[in-house]
């Protein structure tokens, strides 16, 4: 498994900056125009792969319009079409979901699947209508980067122990020296992403070669559940990453009032413009309205949200060799009726950084991840497998008298729902409600005749699982 690490310039010469920031909006035009030709239906399904691409714009003379170093267009090129591939690749997830739902015949799916991998679906109206439905041509919004190939570089270290990186520049043979933050030389191909007068220098290590350095995992199997005031709560009710809820809802409560103020200073500068006070106007643009303060803070409450989250998976995988999670790459039904208040702050719910999490650090530290159909498991009680009642945290159920802790309960629920074999993990959430509405009827038709003598009030007290109940 690749992991990304970042390094950053520092001091870099503002001159350096404008050069390279020009070489990164000619290869902007670059992608663009890739995302132009190839960029839907028809471009990817025609199969091109980069090299072709590049030797059709050898031939007609498109690369001469570009303006920069041969080798820079052509890695630009090679990124466009992968992005360009992983975008229809994903369209391809939704289609086999797709096709999961509309045929329960395995023989019927196995065609689709493989009309849909040879890429032959333009044949099939279903397939084709799907298709259609979740890709859409893109568009090029990334005019900051420049793809290094492994060969177009070097590293050095100077006198005083600094770090600097060499990189081609729009001349012929010359190169463009960045100071590191870094005493560790990138390797691989490298992407400069340049924002704010910074560079920061993305590249790949394989994460297998890191394993002997992680400490290891643990030795039992433990579910867990995404949530929201907390990262995970597992099976055994422990919650991890306890700060999670406050970051969030801090951050868009902050968010909202520095908006709303935004809001006022753009409208005097409007009204201003209107009034052809340009100055005002340009003033409020220029010192109230700027991006880079706010961008700051942005990536550092992302940095603060990542180390909250990889620290709880950390914690998880310290205790468990095989970690049972629900599948966060699902998408679900946007609530409407919550408010806007609550809806805000759940628009910055946190489930790619959490899969991230919890796949990369399974991986590094040798446990394993297994994925399972999350549907129900919070309405559901774990003992007796019949629906109960919501109530914030808590979940009633009266067939148990119990109160559970509701993400704890859905921790247990996920982490049988491993071992069930009739839930897969693709199975639609209206055939998981009927198959646990099936057992619970059947398991209703085998429970002893209770003793009518002893009061609810007594059987809820002397209940086994008493101790469990919330208070």
């Amino acid at each position: 498994m690749l992991v990304t690490r970042i390094a950053y310039s520092r001091g870099l010469n503002p001159g350096k900056y404008v050069a390279l920031a020009e070489q990164a909006s000619r290869l902007g035009r670059v992608r663009s125009e890739v995302w132009q030709r190839y960029g839907s239906i028809a471009g990817v399904g025609a199969g091109l792969k980069d090299r072709q691409v590049r030797d059709r714009w050898l031939l007609d003379g498109t690369h001469s319009s570009f303006g920069v170093p041969a080798n820079a267009w052509k890695e630009t090129v090679r990124d466009a079409i992968s992005d360009i591939a992983a975008n229809f690749a994903a369209a391809k997830v939704e289609v086999r979901r797709a096709i999961i739902r509309r045929s329960d015949d395995p023989a019927e799916r196995k065609r689709m699947f493989a009309t849909l991998v040879a890429d032959r679906w333009a044949g099939d109206p279903f397939l084709s209508r799907q298709m259609r439905k979740h890709w859409k041509r893109g568009r090029n919004r990334t005019h900051d980067q420049i793809v290094v190939r492994a060969d177009k570089y070097n590293t050095v270290v100077d006198r005083q122990g600094r770090l600097w990186l060499a990189v081609p520049g729009l001349r012929r043979r010359h190169m463009i020296r960045i100071p590191l933050s870094t005493t560790v030389p990138p390797t691989g191909t490298l992407r400069l992403i340049l924002h704010a007068g910074r560079v920061e220098v993305h590249y790949q290590i394989d994460a297998s070669q890191m394993r002997s350095s992680q400490r290891p995992c643990g030795g039992r199997t433990v579910g867990v559940d995404k949530g929201y005031t907390e990262a995970l709560t597992d099976s055994d009710g422990v919650h991890h990453g306890c700060r999670l809820g406050e970051l969030l809802t801090g951050e868009s409560d902050r968010l909202k009032e520095r908006n709303r103020r935004r809001s006022k200073l753009r409208s005097i500068a409007n009204n201003a413009a209107r009034r052809g006070d340009q100055a005002k106007a340009n003033r409020i643009r220029c010192n109230n309205l700027g991006a880079m303060k706010r961008d700051r803070q942005a990536a550092r409450q992302r940095a603060r949200v990542r180390t909250e989250i990889f620290t709880a998976v950390h914690r998880v995988v310290d205790g468990a060799a095989t970690v049972v999670a629900e599948d966060l790459t699902r998408r679900f039904a946007r609530r409407t009726t919550l408010g806007k208040k609550i809806n805000r702050r759940l628009a910055a719910w946190t489930k790619g950084v959490t899969a991230e999490a919890l796949a990369s650090v399974s991986e590094r530290r040798g446990s394993a991840l297994v994925r399972v159909n999350a549907a129900y498991t919070s309405q559901v009680c774990h003992r007796c497998g019949r629906f109960g009642r919501r109530s914030g945290d808590r979940l009633h159920c009266t067939s148990c008298g119990v109160v559970w802790q509701a993400d704890v309960n859905a921790a247990i629920n996920i982490l049988q729902r491993a071992g069930d074999p009739d839930i897969a993990l693709h199975t639609p959430y209206q055939k998981v409600k009927q198959i646990l509405q099936d057992r619970t009827d059947r398991h209703r038709t085998r429970l002893p005749v209770q003793d009518s003598s002893a009061a609810p009030a007594e059987r809820r007290a002397n209940h086994p699982n008493r101790s469990v109940m919330s208070n």
